[in-house]
């Protein structure tokens, strides 16, 4: 990925930014309208990165930022990038106090243009996990009984914390989402949809809500942490600990607080990052889902 120097000379300028941002897009070259999809728009000559599609009603204007995280944006695109590639490039994730400081801005505005950028990084070509899967579930925030007294009972899961369900393949991508419970039909329902049929082998802890899993045809095993058991041959859940292990030093070191209502939007940056840990164009690929 390149330097934070790399980035400045690149992004020069706003047009830079936008150029990049509509070669991202469309890397056919061929700019489609927003609205419907049709590749016959016309370029508009006084107002570069706008076009106009006349397969409607009545024509139709866009900009290369319709229909992206950036769009009715005040802040130039140079700062959304600069913003962007230090969120991608923060192993533990970067605060808006952070933000706030090197932009020069409002702390909401430093607020909103991370959750902006956190959002645009859902995966919205998932496939489903193969190989050796490992899952587990965790905890995240205070506990219920050392909360203020108006907010107890807010948070659902373990000693009143929210609940965390991932699976990742060894070597591979992790995916995780935020549940109610941990009872056997949430995890069961969230293995269908995340890990393949075609599976190797799918480990967890010895939680009663993953015993269905082999009459539900996944081969499958469990280490017993209660007894001491961590490792037996390939049969382990430490991948999955380790991401856990990231996330929360994040949460706690950077963010210090997050509220379950956002939590979505932070698992969905660490699951990004995590995912594209090894892919050198991770920047342009941001920039093409925002």
């Amino acid at each position: 990925m390149m330097t934070l120097r790399e980035l400045m000379v690149t992004f020069p300028t706003s047009d830079a930014c936008k150029q990049f941002l509509m070669d991202r897009r469309w890397p056919d070259g061929k700019v489609k309208c927003v609205r419907c999809g049709n590749e016959k728009v016309y370029a508009s000559k006084a107002r570069p990165f706008h076009w106009q599609c006349r397969n409607h009603d009545h024509p139709y204007r866009f900009s290369v930022l319709v229909g992206t995280v950036f769009e009715n944006t005040n802040y130039p695109l140079k700062t959304w990038f600069e913003v962007l590639w230090q969120m991608l490039n923060s192993k533990k994730g970067v605060s808006a106090m952070q933000i706030q400081r090197q932009i020069g801005s409002s702390y909401p505005t430093a607020w909103f243009l991370c959750h902006r950028l956190r959002a645009g990084m859902k995966d919205a070509e998932f496939q489903k996990l193969m190989g050796i899967v490992e899952i587990d579930e965790t905890g995240l925030g205070g506990k219920d009984k050392n909360r203020h007294w108006d907010k107890k009972q807010h948070i659902t899961g373990p000693s009143g914390k929210t609940t965390v369900i991932g699976a990742i393949a060894r070597k591979g991508n992790v995916v995780c989402q935020v549940i109610e419970n941990a009872d056997a039909a949430t995890l069961n329902k969230f293995v269908h949809k995340t890990v393949s049929g075609n599976v190797d082998l799918v480990a967890t802890d010895e939680h009663k809500g993953y015993a269905y899993l082999d009459a539900l045809g996944f081969p499958h095993e469990t280490v017993s942490h209660s007894a001491g058991e961590y490792v037996r041959g390939k049969v382990h859940t430490n991948s999955i600990e380790g991401f856990w292990s990231l996330l929360k030093r994040g949460i706690v070191g950077t963010y210090h607080n997050v509220s379950k209502k956002y939590l979505p939007l932070y698992l969905a940056e660490f699951q990004y990052r995590y995912n594209n840990r090894k892919n050198p164009d991770i920047f342009g690929e941001a920039v093409a889902g925002c």
